[in-house]
């Protein structure tokens, strides 16, 4: 049986750097992507998603690297799902403001053996984050190139 790597995320705007880490976790074994909550998004990033949870899932499902996708848990536990899905590996990615070690350590409190791993590199190009994209966006939209 193949390893069971985890990946967690918002994937608001899916970008080279999201095709990048599906890409290196596919390298470790079967990838499972949570989807983080439109709640989860905004208590964490302090904003409303731009692409809705269920329309983010469906576009995650699709992506050739990605064995299987599902939505996070609502509430306040995001380490709940965790638990259900009981990974062998859970890869970060390089931007992701997550302490590895706290992380470990709550899964030793949970009984979860699992490796928490961190990409240890930002796939470099100048729209490969869901924020340059948007900055983009605005700035031509301002800038009169693109008109609604």
């Amino acid at each position: 049986m193949r390893r069971r790597v985890l990946v967690a995320g918002t994937f608001d705007i899916i970008h080279p750097g999201h095709i990048h880490l599906f890409r290196e976790a596919s390298k470790l074994g079967d990838v499972i992507v949570i989807v983080a909550r439109d709640e989860n998004v905004k208590r964490f990033k302090g904003r409303e998603p731009i692409v809705g949870e269920d329309q983010r899932l469906e576009v995650v499902r699709s992506i050739r690297y990605v064995s299987e996708a599902r939505l996070g848990n609502r509430g306040g536990d995001i380490l709940k799902v965790v638990e259900e899905v009981q990974p062998d590996v859970i890869l970060l990615g390089p931007d992701q403001s997550f302490d590895e070690d706290k992380i470990r350590a709550e899964l030793a409190k949970r009984g979860i053996d699992a490796k928490v791993v961190r990409l240890p590199s930002a796939l470099n190009c100048q729209l490969c984050s869901s924020t340059a994209i948007i900055k983009r966006v605005i700035k031509l939209y301002l800038e009169g190139e693109i008109k609604i």
